[in-house]
């Protein structure tokens, strides 16, 4: 009964329908709606690992990122998310907040919900000690807060890093007045070699397979996601589904400060980033970067500077998501 009253009451929250039409791109598939999710009321999401999930009606899904921000790659993906006038959860890890500020400053300004995802992103962080995993939370949020400018701009959801849950992890989050975030699907875009019509693919039938509907999980630090994200838009919206937005209750502020984008910075990798270079990554860099030329001219400078980190970024690959890892 106390299930069902909590998903009659975000169901009420979320009857609200944001804009109905994309005015530069009549042919997107935009946003339907909006839930507010308060974590008192649910405080675990996704049938991955939990019972309860969102309150979706059918062809509703909700779209989600991890692990960044990284330019370019996360850049690209915002692009095409305004483009197409969706709206996304990105869980933030701390340590790439810090190095890139101005993109954390860009997904909140978007209109994008921003959640967390620790400082370091840890492996097995259910077999840490708690106050392990008390100092990533803590200062995940904390250095997520600080690169956005107003802790009212973090959304109190938090994903934990390889969906490494345990009682011990909950109840500290649960007392922390954090919802815990798994997922209904998966695209497996973390892959090593993935192309991005492969993800766009098990997005699609894992969607079909779950009821038509679901929180999907995709990872905005590699390039064949961004490749992979404009093709997926389009194919949701030819299938008929709709795009929901979560936020969080309480208010918000309308917009944060911008941060200029560094110029030719080179202040080092993040120390969760490991130097592998491929073919592909820098292929799929070049593709990126020849894309936003043509279709963000508005944001010319924005996109030079996400271009400078992105000759940097194409000789490194990140090991956020090692090869074939969890998500």
């Amino acid at each position: 009964m106390r299930l069902l009253i909590s998903l009659l009451w975000l169901a009420c929250m979320g009857a609200a329908a944001l804009a109905d039409a994309c005015p530069h791109h009549p042919d997107a598939i935009g946003t339907g709606r909006s839930i507010t999710v308060d974590p008192g009321v649910l405080p675990r999401i996704g049938t991955m690992q939990y019972k309860d999930t969102l309150p979706l009606a059918d062809h509703e899904v909700v779209i989600t990122f991890d692990d960044g921000p990284l330019p370019p790659f996360t850049t690209h993906v915002l692009a095409t998310l305004r483009e197409n006038c969706a709206k996304a959860t990105f869980f933030l890890v701390g340590a790439m907040a810090r190095a890139y500020p101005w993109v954390v400053r860009r997904i909140y300004n978007d209109g994008h919900t921003i959640g967390t995802h620790s400082e370091n992103h840890p492996f097995a962080l259910n077999r840490r000690s708690m106050a392990f995993v008390e100092r990533e939370v803590e200062a995940g949020i904390a250095s997520v807060t600080a690169a956005v400018g107003d802790p009212r701009a973090v959304a109190p959801f938090f994903r934990v890093p390889g969906l490494a849950r345990s009682d011990p992890i909950e109840t500290f989050l649960a007392a922390r007045s954090l919802a815990v975030w798994s997922a209904d699907e998966v695209a497996d875009d973390w892959f090593h070699g993935i192309a991005p019509d492969q993800i766009v693919r098990r997005a699609l039938d894992r969607l079909e397979k779950h009821d038509h509907r679901g929180v999907l999980l995709l990872h905005d630090i590699h390039p064949a996601t961004a490749l992979a994200l404009p093709k997926l838009l389009a194919a949701l919206r030819e299938r008929g589904y709709r795009i929901v937005q979560v936020v969080a209750p309480g208010e918000r502020p309308a917009s944060v400060p911008d941060l200029t984008p560094p110029v030719a910075a080179d202040a080092g990798v993040p120390r969760i980033m490991t130097a592998v270079a491929t073919p592909q990554t820098r292929q799929a860099t070049r593709m990126l970067r020849r894309g936003a030329h043509a279709r963000f001219t508005q944001d010319r400078r924005t996109e030079d500077a996400a271009d400078a980190e992105g000759r940097r970024t194409a000789k490194t690959s990140h090991a956020v998501s090692a090869a074939e890892r969890t998500p």
